[in-house]
């Protein structure tokens, strides 16, 4: 009687992975899919009514307060989540140190910001730097209690939290840009989306966060977190360092056409990374000690994003030129050619953040840190004599190629934890691959029958649309959502007794 009392909670408190993750990953890509229409409105609306030096002082503000945050990295929030037992002992501590340094990090950068502004020869940005620290503060205070929608896989709830941040930092942006008409606008939405957040965290959850700080905990806490911490500095480096070489070397107009591309040419990647890391993490982790449904997972989560980043980005591709004369201006001319080769970069990038998951869920993050190392390695290398050759688009292959050999080294790894083999790997990315050729193709054929016949922008609408038909076909052909939803699920839990 007790056993099968046991069996019937088990069944009820342990619903179905697969679906938790299949409801997940659709609450997480409609989160991703509406803030990135916002922002990419918000981007055009700013766009055109700021200059470029505009966004690369805000760039340069942005850089100092990640700088500081990523060389802080505690790593606790992927500790709970990875971890199998209870965390709620865990919450109080973690906030209270969250909190320490959310303050000391705000400290520092109010003192250090006349510094950072005499490095990139800014002035103006001093100021700029000070009242940004103002998010750190926000994020500090941020309820724990959140942790619970990852780690559970409540992405609906998470849906609500993050759009509240994404909907008061453009309604913020928008109004102040048509006001001041100037960088105040960016720096007023960031801290309104910031505020926004921390507000709707407590709104949310129930969960009360109080100050208590047991040592015991926070150090086993850190000894996962302290690889994320490792891993969370060479990323940075290895994303941001491209930031620092341009507003260095470049200037600061440069750097606002660098990120401009960047956002605009990641967009695909940056919200797939994004999702698959919320969403594969905690799921991964309840698989660790199933290598064969790990292995089934993990094919099928590749397969996924090489069927979303890959057409997203080869239509950006092909498209960017026309995109950026009609929406943002002339003015932002110049950043095509490196928005074009950064497109390659979101491609890898896409398919690195499968493998950072794996890692993390098997519980050695620790090869995450020497994959990025080697990485960081060889941008260091290269980047100066690219960028002495091409400037931009210099900057921009060099990080196309050091991401390339990540990929290659962080595959090989993967492969060995899961026991898959390459040729599972060929055939979850190649399909993918054969279709962006033709969509590019396709488009481009288009822009070159019609060219001089017909306006610009009716040519992007139909170029657009040919290469969203393309797409939506080969889905249809290869059965794409029946195969991933209706066939075996790939997350499904063994129930132990």
């Amino acid at each position: 009687m007790q056993i099968e009392k046991f069996i019937n909670n088990l069944k009820k408190s342990n619903q179905n992975l697969s679906q938790k993750v299949i409801r997940g990953s659709f609450w997480m890509f409609s989160l991703r899919i509406v803030n990135k229409l916002f922002s990419l409105a918000r981007l055009i609306i700013l766009a055109r009514i700021l200059a470029p030096d505009d966004f690369g002082l805000m760039g340069i503000a942005f850089l100092a307060m990640s700088t500081l945050e990523t060389f802080s990295q505690t790593g606790f929030q992927a500790a709970l989540i990875q971890k199998k037992k209870n965390i709620e002992s865990y919450l109080d501590t973690a906030w209270t140190v969250l909190i320490l340094r959310g303050l000391l990090l705000f400290g520092i950068l109010y003192f250090a910001a006349p510094f950072v502004a005499s490095f990139f020869d800014t002035p103006e940005a001093k100021q700029i730097i000070q009242v940004i620290g103002f998010s750190m503060l926000f994020q500090a205070f941020t309820n724990i209690g959140v942790i619970y929608f990852q780690k559970e896989l409540k992405f609906d709830k998470e849906f609500i939290y993050q759009f509240a941040e994404t909907s008061a930092n453009f309604i913020v942006a928008i109004s102040a840009v048509l006001i001041l008409r100037n960088v105040w606008a960016l720096v007023f939405g960031m801290l309104a989306g910031s505020a926004a957040r921390c507000f709707m965290s407590y709104l949310i959850h129930p969960y009360r966060p109080r100050l208590s700080l047991d040592l015991g905990k926070a150090k086993e806490l850190f000894g996962f977190g302290k690889w994320i911490f490792g891993s969370s500095i060479l990323i940075f480096l290895i994303t941001q360092g491209d930031d620092i070489f341009v507003g260095k070397l470049l200037g600061v107009t440069a750097l606002g056409f660098y990120q401009v591309a960047f956002r605009i040419s990641n967009m695909p990647a940056t919200e797939i990374t994004h999702v698959i890391s919320q969403v594969t993490f905690p799921a991964y982790s309840k698989l660790q000690d199933d290598i064969p449904k790990l292995r089934e997972a993990y094919l099928k989560i590749l397969e996924v994003t090489a069927f979303l980043s890959f057409p997203i980005a080869g239509l950006i591709f092909v498209l960017a030129p026309d995109f950026t004369r009609i929406f943002l201006g002339e003015k932002w001319m110049p950043m095509v050619p490196a928005m074009q080769v950064l497109c390659v970069f979101g491609i890898i990038r896409a398919l690195n953040a499968t493998t950072g998951p794996v890692f993390h869920a098997v519980g050695r993050p620790s090869i995450l840190t020497r994959v990025s190392f080697v990485q960081l390695l060889f941008l260091a290398i290269i980047i100066y004599p690219f960028m002495s050759v091409a400037k931009l688009v210099g900057v921009a292959w060099a990080v196309v190629f050091a991401n390339f050999l990540c990929f290659i080294f962080a595959f090989q790894e993967v492969l060995k934890i899961t026991k898959a083999a390459k040729k599972n790997v060929l055939n979850a990315i190649v399909p993918s691959a054969l279709i962006t050729l033709s969509i590019i193709g396709s488009v481009y054929l288009v822009k070159i029958i019609m060219a001089g016949k017909v306006p610009l922008s009716v040519i992007f609408i139909l170029s657009a649309l040919i290469g969203l038909g393309i797409y939506l076909i080969y889905a249809k052909v290869f059965g794409f959502f029946s195969n991933f939803f209706n066939s075996r699920y790939p997350f499904k839990e063994t129930k132990k007794l």
